[in-house]
């Protein structure tokens, strides 16, 4: 952990071992540690979601507006997806289905446009809030780069449908095998057979993220 950047880190306990090597350590010394307990035996996706969502009241998401406030359903759907449509040729190994995953996690919580680039257990470049989903296409890649991180084999998530093969082939051509999107897209034909010609497997969620 000494050789990343952490603020944060979340476990079921931390052993008093574990303590004193954070103590010893000038760099992990301000890293926060915090403790979620998990003794009904769910995992750590499944406690942290009932921990933020699981109050009274804490079902809506309230945005101020001149003369009035805006007021949507928190984004709490989840999306199973080994059973997504696969609407390549390619279908995505067991790898990409667990990097797969763990992108669309994480990009329910970045602002749309959001592009997430990703492995199973790392994020590797993120682009977020931009007016085109091209253009955070390109911020995660130089993100990624940016943070020392190679793109090679990464797998892509998308908050929304592409509405135009640029953002896919931005991800392909920074090395990115596999993605998920919602689709919908009147140029979803267009989409996919980019991602044929790139040998890339994508799956469609159905469903689209939308923290704004």
């Amino acid at each position: 952990m000494q050789d990343l950047f952490l603020e944060v880190v979340i476990a079921p306990r931390i052993a008093p071992a574990a303590l004193a090597l954070f103590a010893g350590s000038k760099r992990l010394q301000q890293v926060r540690l915090l403790t979620l307990d998990l003794t009904d035996g769910d995992d750590l996706f499944a406690a942290s979601r009932r921990a933020w969502h699981g109050a009274a009241g804490r079902s809506r998401d309230v945005k101020r507006v001149v003369g009035g406030f805006l007021v949507q359903d928190r984004d709490l759907a989840e999306v199973e997806v080994a059973a997504c449509t696969v609407a390549t040729a390619r279908k995505p190994t067991a790898d990409e289905l667990a990097a797969l995953d763990f992108a669309w996690r994480i990009c329910k919580h970045v602002k749309s446009n959001a592009i997430v680039l990703a492995r199973a257990d790392q994020v590797v470049g993120v682009g977020a809030g931009q007016m085109s989903r091209v253009d955070s296409a390109r911020l995660a890649v130089m993100r990624a780069g940016n943070a020392g991180l190679t793109t090679a084999r990464t797998v892509a998530a998308s908050d929304a449908f592409f509405p135009f093969r640029d953002g896919l082939d931005v991800v392909a051509a920074a090395g990115a095998t596999a993605v998920i999107q919602p689709g919908g897209s009147i140029r979803d034909a267009e989409v996919i057979a980019a991602a044929n010609e790139h040998g890339m497997a994508m799956i469609l969620s159905g469903q689209r993220h939308f923290r704004h």
